[in-house]
């Protein structure tokens, strides 16, 4: 804990933004505010301070990552850079890798109709659609 305390460090939020985890400041607040980030086991709060070395989940939808902390930047700038600033664990890899086979394999979960509906079915769906 010593070692954190002389590092300097950036805040979680500008962090994440600038790793390309979000488009905007303002999303990666909302997703450490709801609870999708975690730094180093426990959640954060956006002013907490991320040093090199620590751990950070990021859940986003269903995709779920966990990186190291390679370097820290306060500046947003292209891919390849923001890349550098973090790893991701080899776990977290196998995962993701093994939810997109999986998404692959079920065709993305989606039931498509073998045609488009006739006219009856049609006028049916239309007047559901009303009633919503």
């Amino acid at each position: 804990m010593t070692e954190h305390a002389t590092t300097p460090g950036v805040r979680a939020d500008v962090w994440l933004w600038a790793a390309r985890f979000f488009k905007t400041r303002s999303l990666a607040k909302q997703a450490i505010d709801g609870g999708k980030v975690e730094l180093n086991g426990t959640t954060c709060k956006p002013a907490k301070t991320v040093h090199v070395g620590d751990t950070v989940r990021v859940t986003r939808g269903e995709e779920r990552l966990a990186c190291i902390v390679q370097a820290l930047s306060e500046k947003r700038g292209p891919a390849p850079e923001a890349r550098k600033l973090y790893a991701e664990t080899e776990e977290s890899l196998a995962e993701r890798e093994r939810q997109r086979e999986d998404r692959r394999l079920t065709g993305g979960a989606l039931l498509r109709p073998d045609s488009r509906p006739d006219k009856r079915s049609r006028r049916l769906i239309q007047d559901l659609k009303k009633t919503l």
